[in-house]
């Protein structure tokens, strides 16, 4: 038994002994201890403390326990992380893991985000953008941003495990979860990776812990507690096996890329319809220009987007995203400068973009992936951009 089958089976009598009326006490020190475990392993993923962070007076925390249950997810504001696991990587991280990848450019190349995921749970995230291929010796898998290997203990069970452990504290809230396997990692995906992936769907875990639905989203009430699948993956190498389906399949071959106005369709017998705006590099743009233009034309893609949802195919999913780069411009305009401007004279994306939701409120938005960051306190302040606000502005609190 692998240590990873271990931890499944110990965070399952975990969660049998919860429901039991009398549990035995070893027991759930034992699984406790697993979950501890497994915690700790998906820090660099989850962060840490996955239960602190929300008081009695939190406006984000459990958010969604102010919306009926009847409410479609396709009428909400949901607020999203655009490659979610990215979070954590720096230079430090880069140089440790040179062994794996080999030289790469700088790491705020591909750093899109400053908060982990729980913190971002917390502060009322509830889409993740999370890119998989297998970590090194192909026997897990874990997360990266194109080239750049992101924690290579981690594996992705440790990352669903605290996002289940975070949902048996906020039952009211639901998260959706896109996942897509990350071709610029050089890993291969193969049957065994498809297969892996696969029976992860299959447990009795998941059962409990995903909405189960296929081709379809529901309403909130169906998706609380649980996790929502949006699949930007294929199961091509695995065939006839893989005809349990959960979630929503946003196929990779059909999301154009760079696209600013993406019509998908996810679902033709019911005539379900993604329209997203992934406008993530800045390709209308020379290499000397600036970091204002670069911000503009991408501020502009994405409010076009949004406006668009709040009055067309009310039925149907909007996803926006508000995060880009111009990564080969001179000097690199990042993901972080697209974001918050330069710090200086020139605003980012996020400061754009907070008058306009605010201007917006009661309107729907769908889903909005942005670059969240952390806000600078104390001596510091005056050092570092912030915009306090955004994720409550698009929620509309």
């Amino acid at each position: 038994m692998t240590a990873v089958t271990t931890f499944i089976a110990l965070f399952a009598l975990l969660l049998s002994n919860r429901a039991a009326a009398s549990p035995s006490n070893g027991q759930a020190v034992l699984a406790q201890a697993a979950l501890n475990e497994i915690l700790t392993r998906g820090a660099p993923i989850l962060g840490e403390r996955y239960d602190e962070g929300c008081s009695k007076k939190s406006k984000t925390c459990d958010w969604m326990a102010k919306f009926p249950d009847n409410t479609k997810l396709v009428h909400m504001n949901l607020p999203g992380t655009h490659d979610t696991a990215a979070w954590n990587y720096s230079d430090a991280t880069q140089a440790s893991l040179l062994r794996y990848t080999g030289p790469i450019p700088p790491a705020s190349v591909f750093r899109c985000q400053e908060h982990s995921l729980l913190q971002s749970l917390n502060e009322g995230i509830r889409v993740f953008d999370l890119r998989y291929a297998y970590n090194p010796g192909n026997d897990t898998i874990g997360f990266y941003h194109s080239k750049a290997l992101l924690a290579p203990q981690t594996t992705l069970e440790d990352v669903l495990f605290g996002l289940y452990a975070w949902l048996d504290k906020h039952p009211t809230e639901a998260v959706l979860v896109s996942m897509n396997f990350e071709a610029g990692s050089g890993s291969r995906n193969d049957v065994a990776l498809q297969e892996h992936l696969y029976s992860i769907f299959q447990t009795d875990l998941a059962k409990k812990y995903w909405v189960q639905d296929n081709g379809i989203l529901g309403t909130l009430g169906q998706a609380r507690g649980k996790l929502t699948l949006l699949q930007r993956f294929t199961y091509n190498l695995v065939g006839p096996t893989s005809s349990r389906r959960i979630g929503i399949h946003l196929d990779a071959a059909k999301w154009t890329d760079n696209g600013k106005a993406i019509e998908l369709v996810y679902n033709a017998a019911q005539n379900q319809i993604a329209y997203i705006e992934d406008y993530y590099y800045m390709d209308a743009l020379p290499v000397n220009s600036s970091a204002t233009e670069n911000i503009e034309l991408k501020y502009n893609a994405t409010v076009a987007h949004l406006q668009s949802a709040t009055v067309n195919n009310r039925d149907q999913l909007y996803i926006s995203f508000a995060s880009a780069s111009h990564n080969d411009a001179e000097p690199t305009v990042s993901p972080r400068t697209m974001a918050l401007g330069n710090g200086t004279d020139v605003p980012g994306v996020n400061h754009k973009l907070l008058p306009w939701f605010q201007a917006h409120k009661g309107m729907r938005f769908g889903v909005v992936s942005a670059y969240i960051f952390s806000l600078v306190l104390g001596d510091n302040a005056d050092k570092a951009p912030h915009v306090p606000g955004l994720v409550e502005a698009i929620i509309g609190l």
